[in-house]
C-alpha cells in the first residue's frame, strides 16, 4: 500500500519513517512536517493510507482529515490520548498514542490491509455482477462467515456480543475479546444475520440480546462490561422486547 506520514516534530517523524520501512506491505511514498503542504500535494497524487499527527499547528490532523476528498484510510498519531474519540468519530482505521513500538504501528497497519484487500475484492467481484457487501456470508444456522484480518472466520453468532458501525465497515465484539474489522455497512449486516437474537438499538449498534446485563434509560449494559447507547427512533422497539421477556 502506498502511503504518507505527516508529523511537524522531526524526530517523530523520522521514527515513523523508520518503522514504515520495515513493513514489508507498505511503501512510502512521501512526508510531510506540514498538514497545508500534504493537502496541496494530495489534490495531485493517489496514496492509500495516510499517518498524521492530531496536534499540529497549521493545522489539526483533524481538520486535515476533514478537508480530505482522498478516500485514503488514516491512522492517527498523537501525544494526546484525549483526541482519540475524535478520531475514531473520522472512521479511522486505529490510532496511535505516542510513544509507540513497531508492534503497535505494524498492527494497525495489519487492519489497514485488511480492510484494502477487501476494498480491492469488492470492486473486483462489482466488475463481475456481485453484489455491494460481500464480506461476510450467513453459511449454515448459527454460524456467519466473516472476511476480515485477510482470512475468513467462520464466527458462532452466539460468541457476537455486539457490532458497531464505523463508517464502511463494521467492528465485530466477540466474547472472547476479539474485534473483527469487516467491509459491511451495518444496515446490510442487519439483513444479513436473520435472527431474533439481534436487535439495532441506535444508527451504529446492533446487539446480542441474549449477552444484556442490564439496561438505563439510555443505555445497554452488555456480558463484556461494555455498553452502548440507545438511540431514540430505537426505544420503543427496545422497551417492548424488556417487558415481553419479562
Amino acid at each position: 500500500m502506498r502511503c504518507i506520514a505527516i508529523d511537524d516534530e522531526p524526530l517523530a517523524l523520522r521514527q515513523i519513517t523508520s518503522y514504515i520501512g520495515k513493513i514489508p506491505f507498505l511503501e512510502l511514498v512521501a512526508t510531510f512536517r506540514s498538514a497545508v503542504v500534504a493537502q496541496e500535494w494530495l489534490k495531485e497524487n493517489e496514496i492509500d493510507l495516510i499517518f498524521v499527527d492530531i496536534n499540529m499547528p497549521d493545522m489539526t490532523g483533524v481538520e486535515f482529515v476533514q478537508s480530505l476528498d482522498s478516500k485514503a484510510m488514516v491512522i492517527f498519531t498523537t501525544a494526546y490520548a484525549e483526541y482519540a474519540i475524535e478520531g475514531f468519530k473520522l472512521s479511522a482505521i486505529d490510532y496511535l498514542l505516542k510513544p509507540f513500538g513497531l508492534q503497535d504501528i505494524t498492527r494497525a497497519s495489519e487492519k489497514a490491509l485488511s480492510l484494502y484487500e477487501l476494498l480491492q475484492l469488492q470492486e473486483q467481484q462489482s466488475g463481475e455482477g456481485a453484489s455491494e457487501d460481500n464480506s461476510t456470508e450467513q453459511t449454515e444456522e448459527g454460524v456467519l462467515s466473516v472476511h476480515a484480518d485477510r482470512k475468513t472466520h467462520l464466527v458462532k453468532l452466539s460468541n457476537i456480543i455486539y457490532l458497531e458501525s464505523a463508517g464502511e465497515y463494521v467492528r465485530l465484539h466477540l466474547a472472547d475479546g476479539t474485534k473483527l474489522v469487516t467491509l459491511f455497512r451495518l444496515k446490510n449486516m442487519e439483513t444479513e444475520l436473520q435472527s431474533s437474537q439481534f436487535m439495532r438499538v441506535h444508527r451504529s449498534y446492533i446487539i446480542n440480546l441474549t449477552h444484556i446485563s442490564g439496561y438505563t434509560k439510555g443505555k445497554v449494559f452488555l456480558s463484556n462490561d461494555d455498553y452502548v447507547p440507545i438511540g431514540e427512533n430505537y426505544k420503543e422497539q427496545f422497551l417492548n422486547y424488556i417487558n415481553n421477556s419479562q
